[in-house]
């Protein structure tokens, strides 16, 4: 029926209206053909994705936004709740941590890493989704995950100490860039630690962890 998906745009993106009577399957369904029928609209846009009207799990939030990848150019770069101050916050400054590595040739990757799976890339890595505990990420370059971050991640691979990791939640089983190895919570955090976006970075041959913000993006060098 016409009103079981409703897309509507917003200030950071698009928010998802689900009904919540239906089958998932037959969600599934609808979401494909009305993105496929919107996608001259949308074109290769980079937006943050609101569900709303239906509970879903992170394995069917995963599954929708691979449809919609399939069926647009739509470019989802984070889920957003509410489109509450801290998801626009989120947002730009995962944004911000993309653009400083695009001059690394960045692969990107969409969807959760699981226990037992290994992600490798000679270069940058943005994960869009999750890498959860007994996950495994290994990259050339730098390391950004837009979503929770609770495995293992080695940055630097090829021996560039100016490689980061950013995680929209930070909670990792054990970070190495380069040569240094932190194990949670055995790292050291530079100022106050919150729950926010933060980075993981070398500094005077330790591992530091600290909010995310635009002067310690400033002070990154490539």
């Amino acid at each position: 029926m016409k009103g079981n998906v409703i897309i509507k745009g917003n200030k950071n993106g698009i928010k998802l209206v689900l009904d919540d009577k239906i089958s998932f399957d037959e969600l599934k369904d609808l979401v494909a053909k009305k993105f496929k029928s919107s996608a001259g609209f949308f074109k290769d846009s980079s937006v943050a994705l609101e569900f709303e009207g239906r509970q879903l799990s992170d394995d069917e939030q995963v599954e929708l936004i691979d449809i919609i990848s399939e069926n647009s150019d739509l470019n989802i770069v984070c889920i957003s709740e509410g489109g509450n101050e801290k998801e626009k916050e989120y947002k730009n400054l995962v944004n911000e941590g993309i653009s400083n590595i695009n001059s690394q040739m960045a692969q990107f990757y969409k969807g959760t890493v699981r226990s037992g799976q290994v992600l490798e890339s000679p270069n940058s890595l943005v994960i869009i989704g999750d890498v959860n505990p007994g996950g495994k990420v290994v990259a050339g370059g730098s390391v950004v995950v837009i979503g929770t971050l609770k495995g293992i991640v080695f940055a630097g691979g090829k021996g560039n100490e100016k490689s980061f990791v950013i995680a929209l939640d930070m909670q990792p089983i054990q970070i190495k860039i380069c040569d240094i190895i932190a194990r949670s919570p055995d790292y050291a955090f530079k100022g106050k630690q919150a729950i926010d976006v933060k980075i993981a970075f070398i500094e005077d041959d330790n591992i530091y962890i600290e909010p995310l913000n635009k002067d310690v993006l400033n002070d990154i060098e490539i």
